[in-house]
């Protein structure tokens, strides 16, 4: 089946409202931000989204899905789970690199057979692929960013002395941002990692979901603006990736090193232009299908 899933370039247009999209461990679980000012969303961020959405087999949205995928729950499962048990993860990939396509390991993990897996990377057999058909880029703002931060108060003191019922400087929110992330669906390794094109149907119907249906409290408004899907009319690629990115990125009006306010601020992109779309086998827009 790995002939049919069709190459593909994709680009999320995520707009970040007072929330915290991507906290840096390193900063205090700051939102990510460069040097530059402009913000990040990294891909493992994003991915932890996709995953956690297909992972709770019993909640709402899993049984929303179409019967082929909620019916075979056994089928999408989650290798990256909290709590996994290695030893009989490790068993059911099998001893032999040849028989790894046929083995419960493929079967069973939807995660596994798009993006890869680092399983083995602590000295398992060499045999096995890492590398998956999906690959998301960074997700950078397309302007600065102006991080807020407040003191949580809280009723119930959270600590005794002179701070009871507060965590200073613990809420770290993002005011305004517009966030491009790119990803790439590359067929070339699905033979190896066992990826078909239900599955890339299942991240298909996911990726409008990963943010709405996975709010919290640092995190309450985060809105996916777009999430274009540009199939190609070859495996090779029909048009330059970076022609599309820079076709379907939204502009921002006005001073470029200015922190935004609101999605008022940019030109959105409704489209490819037509040079780029004859080039293409189709554009679609995910989350405005």
């Amino acid at each position: 089946m790995s002939d049919m899933i069709k190459r593909a370039t994709g680009l999320l247009v995520i707009e970040v409202v007072n929330s915290n999209p991507n906290g840096d461990p390193d900063r205090e679980s700051d939102p990510r931000q460069r040097p530059n000012g402009c913000g990040e969303i990294s891909p493992v961020s994003f991915k932890r989204k996709l995953r956690d959405l297909l992972d709770d087999h019993d909640a709402p949205f899993f049984k929303a899905l179409p019967d082929k995928f909620s019916l075979n729950p056994d089928n999408y499962t989650i290798l990256e789970h909290r709590g996994r048990d290695r030893k009989s993860i490790t068993a059911e990939m099998g001893k032999d690199p040849s028989t790894f396509m046929e083995s419960e390991f493929v079967r069973k993990y939807w995660d596994a057979r798009v993006f890869g897996n680092t399983f083995l990377e602590d000295g398992g057999d060499k045999g096995f692929i890492k590398t998956g058909v999906v690959q998301f880029g960074m997700g950078v703002s397309i302007a600065p960013v102006n991080i807020l931060r407040q003191t949580n108060t809280n009723k119930a003191g959270v600590q005794e002395g002179k701070n009871a019922g507060m965590a200073p400087l613990a809420y770290r929110i993002v005011e305004h941002g517009v966030y491009c992330m790119p990803f790439f669906v590359n067929p070339n390794y699905a033979h190896k990692s066992g990826c078909t094109v239900d599955d890339i149907e299942l991240l298909k119907l996911l990726i409008p979901y990963a943010y709405e249906m996975n709010r919290s409290a640092i995190r309450p408004d985060v809105r996916l603006r777009h999430a274009w899907y540009v199939e190609h009319k070859n495996m090779l690629g029909s048009c330059p990736e970076h022609l599309l990115f820079e076709a379907l990125t939204p502009e921002k009006l006005g001073s470029k090193t200015d922190p935004s306010t609101a999605w008022s601020e940019y030109q959105d992109k409704t489209d490819l232009p037509e040079e780029l779309l004859s080039r293409v086998d189709s554009c679609i827009d995910l989350v405005n299908l």
